[in-house]
């Protein structure tokens, strides 16, 4: 007879240490000449209600065993967490801790840090972290490139994946990256903390092509840090999408590429207007009010930030304003739009400082208004200046009040730098001139003016050519600049003109 018995060390002891027993089971009957047959040990392994002592651990004992110790912790730690408050459904997908006190040093250092439970709840899988392996050193580093420790809380609430963040594969990457876009060193905090979620950007993606895009298009590589620091959100924009879309619409109003370029260095944000919602509905708006097409490019190259404003709500309260108070009509107020597109944004009380100081000394309310279509930026001059200018031009010039109607630019020049020299450099020479010939230039121009034997005609304002060169009708091509030794492209004396105005 056969026995199906393991051939183990641990059996043949079992053997040894039982076996009285196993005799009388083998052979419970020993005075039998044929005693009944002996099962196989696998029917014994099969009774462990009957034998539960002598059952064997299978392989899998230890697993299962560690599988439901686990699941028991789990059920106890999600008990704990809602009984502080905390949503448990998204902690189905990630790992926890095994004990209580783990997770409840994570809700702590949480709390320490800044958080509130609706915080942790707005983002469940920071429970996830360790303190000592992602905590800690995350915050370490992020204090480290410049964001304060008093703001990191509010950092981690702005973007709570960086505590999943590898700092040496992950954070320290696009760290280097902004250095080599020339962000300064002590900008870095300022410019994370306004767009935590760059460092979460793959370097090869969207923050290298929108880079290169406006690079190609002539926005200096060197001002790309300051533009960053002053605008982070354009590394996060597509090019294909929002980017170009922008700048091929400026090209088709009759902005120069050059300009357009030059524009969104000094004005990052500009990239960021929605063209459908925002851009394209401004210039038509402008459009509707009367300002010209042709005169849109000088527009927006003076006021970038109109394409982004609630234009038509500032446009209809400023022309109602200036038709009730200096009794512009609306096509007077276009040309003043064209001139100082600002305007739509000045406040009424500042615009009536200057126009109640000329009613003061006697000019007309229709007077008044012609001065300002002519010249709005009247409208933005200091009191102050304007007295004293107006005195000078009184007692010391006593000229007629007609000549500050026809020519109220004059209160948009220094008194000390250019009226008085000027004006004292004509009187030694003999010379009378309208305000406009003395004034309206530049001093390399003037003292040829002085040397000539004649008096060219009075220029009139500036004048923009689109896609051409800024000059001044009567003055020979040249460029009306201080700085006449200049040299500049086409575009950057328009654009430089421009911002002037």
């Amino acid at each position: 007879m056969s026995y199906l018995l393991p051939k183990t060390k641990k059996f043949s002891s079992f053997i040894t240490r039982h076996y009285p027993i196993l005799k009388t089971l083998i052979n419970p009957h020993p005075n039998l000449q044929n005693p009944p047959p002996l099962l196989p040990i696998s029917h014994y392994a099969t009774q462990s209600s009957k034998f539960p002592e002598y059952e064997m651990p299978t392989v899998t004992w230890g697993v299962i065993q560690g599988k439901k110790e686990k699941l028991i912790n789990r059920v106890k730690i999600c008990d704990y967490l809602k009984t502080l408050g905390i949503i448990t459904d998204e902690l189905e997908t990630i790992e926890l801790p095994s004990t209580i006190e783990v997770i409840s040093e994570r809700v702590e250092f949480l709390q320490k840090l800044g958080l509130t439970i609706d915080d942790i709840n707005e983002y469940p899988l920071m429970l996830g972290c360790s303190v000592r392996k992602n905590l800690i050193p995350v915050l370490a580093y992020l204090e480290k490139i410049g964001i304060s420790r008093s703001k990191l809380g509010e950092f981690v609430k702005n973007y709570p994946q960086v505590l999943h963040a590898s700092v040496v594969v992950e954070l320290a990457p696009v760290v280097k990256f902004l250095r080599g876009l020339d962000v300064e060193k002590q900008d870095l905090g300022y410019v994370l903390m306004k767009y935590p979620e760059l460092l979460g950007f793959k370097l090869e993606g969207t923050m290298s092509t929108s880079v290169a895009y406006l690079v190609s298009i002539g926005v200096s590589p060197r001002d790309i840090g300051p533009m960053v620091t002053q605008y982070p959100y354009l590394l996060g924009m597509r090019v294909g999408t929002m980017i170009k879309p922008l700048v091929d619409y400026l090209v088709s109003v009759g902005l120069p590429k050059k300009i357009v370029a030059r524009m969104i260095e000094k004005r990052a944000y500009v990239i960021g207007y929605s063209l459908e919602e925002t851009v394209k509905p401004n210039v038509e708006c402008l459009i509707s009010f009367g300002v010209r097409r042709e005169m849109l490019p000088l527009v927006i190259a003076q006021y970038p930030q109109i394409l982004g404003l609630p234009v038509k709500a500032k446009m209809s309260t400023q022309q109602y304003f200036f038709s009730l108070k200096l009794k512009v009509d609306p096509e007077g107020f276009a040309r003043v739009v064209e001139k100082m597109p600002q305007i739509v944004s000045l406040k009424q009380n500042v615009i009536m400082k200057p126009v109640e100081f000329l009613l003061g000394r006697a000019f007309k309310v229709e007077d008044i208004a012609k001065m300002v279509v002519r010249c709005p930026q009247i409208l933005c001059s200091r009191v102050e200046l304007m007295k004293n200018s107006y005195y000078f031009y009184k007692t010391e010039m006593g000229r007629p009040m007609k000549e500050l109607v026809e020519y109220p630019e004059y209160f948009t020049y220094s008194l000390e730098s250019r009226i008085k020299p000027r004006y004292q450099k004509l009187q030694s020479k003999g010379i009378r001139s309208s305000l406009n010939w003395f004034l309206n230039c530049s001093d390399q121009r003037f003292e040829e003016r002085l040397e000539g034997n004649f008096i060219d005609a009075d220029t009139e304002g500036p004048v923009f050519d689109m896609g051409g060169k800024l000059d001044m009708p009567g003055g020979g091509g040249e460029v009306v600049s201080d700085e006449d030794d200049d040299e500049s492209d086409d575009d950057e004396v328009l654009y430089r003109r421009t911002l002037t105005l």
